[in-house]
């Protein structure tokens, strides 16, 4: 069932509408619960659309096995995801920086502040991104320290590979993640993949752990597969970041989610002109490597990897 969750009219003639696809289970039993799945908030992530296809695919055919609600909304930017645009055309603007909205605001903050009202309902949210252009990001779910001692455990049945509790950051505080989970809507952001691609096979490790997160609610009553056990890291200094020292490309030498030797080349910045290496790039400890530089052109500082260290201990 397709409903419209919130639109606005636009100047050049047309409606900006986000829509949203409610499945229902074939027997309804009291009130049932409600479990949301959202993605495309920023135009330029992709892989949660590869995840609600599925999740359609496998509901409609299996609604017999559904004791609870199912809302799926694709696409919270839609104008972003036309335009292949990581914010909202025309605004210059990052949607998930203007949460919760404001329906006396702009016309972009008028549509956020339908889609919280919306997802107020619900009584579980996955909120799926993808990395931008430039990195890759082996699947996980991001929490902050806020919220871990709720929502660890939950994110533990969504079948990702590393939870990273961070500590909280003012700009944290205008995502819908933040907003849903401060008016008492369990929320949890998964991070997976690469800007502007789907990788399919991080999409269906998601969609086994959803569907793992949907049976522990008592909304699935269907066979679900066991999922992995993630590397959970609470403390920030287990967190490594590998900057470029110079301009150049980028050359990955260790595969991503490896694990890596203190002072084991990951990469070499290269110089196409003249044949130079730049720079070698060392990790700084023994530790997996869960962040990688997809994009190779670099400017000195760009990200290249982050590595967890004492992944054993975690």
């Amino acid at each position: 069932m397709i409903k419209e969750v919130v639109s606005s009219h636009m100047p050049v003639d047309e409606d900006l509408v986000i829509r949203k696809n409610r499945i229902l289970p074939l027997k309804k039993e009291g009130k049932p619960k409600i479990f949301s799945i959202v993605t495309g908030t920023h135009g330029d992530e992709l892989e949660g659309q590869y995840v609600c296809w599925r999740l359609n695919e496998i509901l409609n055919a299996n609604r017999d096995k559904l004791a609870g609600i199912v809302d799926i909304y694709p696409a919270l930017n839609p104008l972003g995801v036309d335009t292949i645009t990581r914010g909202i055309p025309m605004f210059d603007l990052d949607m998930n920086r203007i949460f919760p909205g404001d329906v006396n605001g702009s016309m972009a903050e008028y549509i956020a502040a339908g889609i919280v009202e919306d997802l107020s309902k619900s009584d579980f949210c996955v909120d799926i991104h993808a990395s931008n252009i430039y990195l890759t990001e082996i699947p996980q779910v991001r929490i902050s320290e806020d919220t871990a001692e709720v929502l660890v455990p939950y994110a533990k049945h969504l079948n990702v590979d590393f939870i990273w509790v961070h500590s909280a950051a003012t700009v944290l505080e205008s995502t819908l993640a933040h907003s849903l989970n401060s008016i008492g809507v369990p929320t949890l952001v998964v991070e997976m993949g690469v800007g502007m691609r789907i990788t399919k096979k991080y999409g269906e490790q998601l969609i086994d752990g959803i569907f793992n997160l949907m049976s522990h609610l008592g909304i699935w009553k269907g066979e679900v597969k066991e999922v992995r056990e993630p590397i959970i890291s609470t403390d920030p200094d287990d967190i490594l970041f590998i900057n470029a020292p110079a301009a150049g490309i980028f050359l990955q030498e260790v595969p991503h989610w490896k694990r890596v030797k203190k002072g084991q080349i990951i990469g070499k910045i290269v110089h196409p002109l003249d044949g130079r290496v730049l720079s070698e790039l060392p990790s700084k400890d023994d530790g997996i490597l869960f962040t990688i530089r997809e994009y190779p052109v670099v400017n000195e500082g760009s990200l290249i990897a982050r590595i967890l260290r004492r992944p054993e201990e975690s």
